[in-house]
């Protein structure tokens, strides 16, 4: 018994150290993540991504790096531009590009990795994107029109539907401070409230991975070379965790001998597949796009670990040796004030999870906020679509 506490006691305090150098970074994602939440509606966009081979992928691939959005929510948002337009393509760029990045989660990775793998994970997110909806409009090309109609409602309080109140009225109707209120207001809510509960599930394991696995047996298994990407693209494909969750467990791995490249391909699929989704993916795709963004996806992420894994050999940089030190640059008092803040903020969101648990509700896509709902529930009703074309 003594054991068991002393073991609860070590994971706890390995969990805090992490979410303590994580909280600040977190805390400045969910604030840009809100004000994209006003500036730049994925609704709004939606027209740009109807045309075009090469156009509409890009923009799809781009515009999905910054929005914070888990595997969860991003179907009904990719779903919701599909309906409006956006060929299969872009919408295949945008079901990648999103869950395997945003700024919470570049965020959280300058502060628990390192300058090299916040750039890395972006990058490669944009081109294992590009690749598959290039791809998928090579093989179908697009309509030279758009289909779809794109949805111009106010996204703060729906006092405008876009048709009978044109944009240019509408910029008069909310001050920047009002939108700036509202992102943040959205961030904090809804936003953190989707990911509150992965994110406290990743920081919870990376405290047992940091305890109780012994450093040689990543270092012999996971520590470089095809044959560790291969492995960590076993391991990560049929996981469902967000991007923000899958970094501290990240960090626990490269802490415990995992190399750079192998802990690259975990954050790139463990975010952007799991079995769960495959299902909806096929009714808003199609089959062939379907397996092409998972060809896609772990091709690139296995590549893009090899390259890694080469660069920090090339520059003589042990990953081991710089996880974590963006962190320390911050000074003491903003790390514990934002966590606390961070605590404060995910009280809410945790103890819906737990009244969540208890009401058992069915059809539950694991999410707790507001949104997360609202987009579960319009997925529900946009997945009997049928699926795209195939030739």
């Amino acid at each position: 018994m003594s054991n068991l506490i002393l073991f609860s006691q070590d994971v706890l305090l390995a969990s805090w150290n992490l979410f303590l150098e994580a909280a600040p970074y977190i805390l400045f994602g969910l604030g840009v993540g809100g004000l994209l939440k006003v500036f730049m509606s994925p609704a709004y966009v939606a027209k740009h991504l109807g045309t075009g081979r090469f156009s509409s992928v890009i923009k799809a691939a781009l515009l999905g790096i910054p929005i914070p959005l888990c595997s969860c929510g991003v179907l009904p948002a990719a779903a919701s531009l599909k309906k409006q337009g956006a060929n299969n393509g872009a919408t295949t760029a945008f079901l990648i590009s999103t869950p395997e990045s945003g700024v919470d989660s570049i965020s959280i990775t300058y502060a628990l990795l390192d300058p090299i793998m916040t750039v890395a994970r972006p990058v490669a997110a944009f081109i294992s994107a590009f690749v598959a909806g290039f791809t998928e409009n090579f093989i179908n090309p697009p309509a030279t029109t758009p289909t779809g109609k794109v949805n111009l409602s106010c996204p703060i309080d729906g006092c405008c539907d876009g048709e009978d109140c044109s944009p240019a009225e509408h910029k008069n109707h909310h001050t920047f401070l009002e939108k700036t209120a509202y992102g943040i207001k959205y961030a904090a809510t809804d936003i953190w409230g989707d990911l509150a509960g992965w994110f406290f599930v990743g920081i919870i394991l990376a405290g047992v991975i940091t305890v109780l696995v012994p450093d040689a047996l990543f270092a012999t298994y996971l520590g470089g070379g095809f044959g560790s990407m291969l492995l960590m693209l076993a391991f990560g494909i049929p996981l469902y965790i967000c991007a923000t969750a899958s970094t501290p467990i990240a960090a626990a791995l490269i802490l415990k001998g995992v190399s750079p490249g192998a802990a690259l391909v975990f954050l790139l699929v463990g975010p952007a597949t799991n079995i769960t989704s495959l299902s909806v993916l096929i009714g808003i795709l199609g089959k062939r796009a379907t397996v092409i963004y998972l060809t896609a996806i772990a091709v690139i992420a296995v590549i893009a670990g090899l390259v890694v894994d080469m660069v920090y050999e090339s520059f003589g940089i042990s990953a081991k040796a710089v996880v974590g030190q963006a962190a320390e640059l911050l000074p003491h008092w903003v790390v514990l004030g934002s966590g606390t803040l961070l605590l404060l903020l995910s009280i809410k969101p945790l103890l819906g999870i737990i009244r969540g648990w208890f009401s058992a509700r069915n059809g539950d896509c694991g999410c707790h906020s507001s949104a997360c709902h609202d987009d579960h529930n319009h997925l529900v009703q946009i997945q009997p679509l049928p699926p795209a074309k195939e030739k």
